[in-house]
């Protein structure tokens, strides 16, 4: 994650009574249960790989676990491989890794969060710790562990369209303040822009995107950041009115958020899909307007909120499941 462009449980369903009692089913196309303590494991599964900071062990171990969990869940499954050069001139190897779910369907959405995590807390207080790589568990892994109970809920009961669930390589090697060059936007979401260029010369269509970044922080709020407002305005006024009708307003506020360069920029200019980002923006918050542990040595499993990943994982598939070809 980065600064703005402008600026910057399982919940059982168990048997009562007799033998002969079964489980209720969700009736067809309303949302399953979304089970945060699902979520959660996932999100640690990820930190217990170490920083996934591309070109390094971690990274790739956890690309493996990744492509295999959604298989696991019966996704279609593709990870796209390719090298890319980040702005300090490192060659990188990547890999967006693709989920399929209902890849018959002509009627498609997509669920992404990138998941690679930032070389270096560059935003950290104590200076020792600002050249040392971040665990990721916000800035990361909490977007792709709601993703994955969600795929594990697609597999229980199918949702009427199609849904493809992407976790976005090399989005967090930008740089940082201190860096003297031009900023570009491009230095961001490198895997994202592969991937919306890629797509987009292979004729493919969805009908809307949801952007996953940073949504299990503690004491999270989640604005209308700009850029979703400016090419999806539509897309993200169906998710914060669902957000509101579960009860969830004080996490997705309606007050007007920044515009934050973030994998939608290039879903929404790239791809010409429209693209929204559901992005924390606490503008109180000690040390960064993304909340406190944003590039940080403290951005690690502790600190994340089960709470916050059931608003947002429970809110999206209600929306989903909402869809109709």
């Amino acid at each position: 994650m980065k600064k703005s462009a402008l600026i910057l449980c399982i919940l059982a369903l168990t048997a009562c009574g007799s033998r002969q009692a079964k489980a209720p089913l969700p009736a067809k196309n309303d949302a399953p249960a979304f089970c945060a303590d699902s979520a959660f494991s996932y999100v640690k599964a990820q930190t217990d790989f170490g920083p996934r900071v591309p070109n390094t062990k971690a990274h790739k171990s956890c690309a493996k676990w990744l492509a295999a969990k959604m298989s696991s869940f019966g996704a279609d499954t593709k990870v796209q491989e390719f090298t890319t050069t980040a702005f300090d001139g490192t060659r990188l190897e990547c890999f967006n890794i693709i989920g399929r779910i209902n890849p018959e369907s002509p009627i498609r959405v997509i669920v992404c969060s990138h998941w690679d995590s930032r070389p270096w807390a560059d935003n950290d207080d104590d200076p020792a710790n600002r050249k040392k790589p971040v665990d990721g568990a916000n800035d990361g892994a909490s977007g792709v562990g709601v993703i994955l109970e969600m795929a594990r809920q697609f597999q229980s009961e199918s949702p009427e369209i199609g849904v493809d669930c992407i976790f976005f390589d090399a989005e967090d090697w930008g740089p940082g303040d201190d860096f003297k060059g031009q900023h570009l936007e491009t230095y961001w979401g490198l895997g994202t822009q592969y991937w919306a260029r890629q797509s987009r010369s292979a004729g493919y269509k969805a009908r809307y995107a949801v952007l996953l970044d940073m949504v299990g922080g503690r004491k999270a709020q989640f604005c209308r950041e700009a850029y979703s407002s400016y090419f999806a305005k539509n897309v993200q006024d169906k998710v914060w009115s669902e957000a509101a009708r579960l009860g969830y307003t004080s996490l997705f506020s309606p007050a007007d958020g920044l515009y934050v360069t973030d994998d939608h920029y290039f879903i929404n200019t790239i791809a010409k899909i429209p693209a929204i980002d559901i992005v924390p923006y606490m503008p109180n918050s000690t040390g960064s307007s993304f909340g406190p542990t944003w590039h940080t040595a403290q951005d690690n499993i502790e600190n994340i909120d089960k709470a916050t990943l059931e608003a947002v994982g429970k809110t999206l598939l209600s929306v989903i499941y909402k869809e109709r070809r």
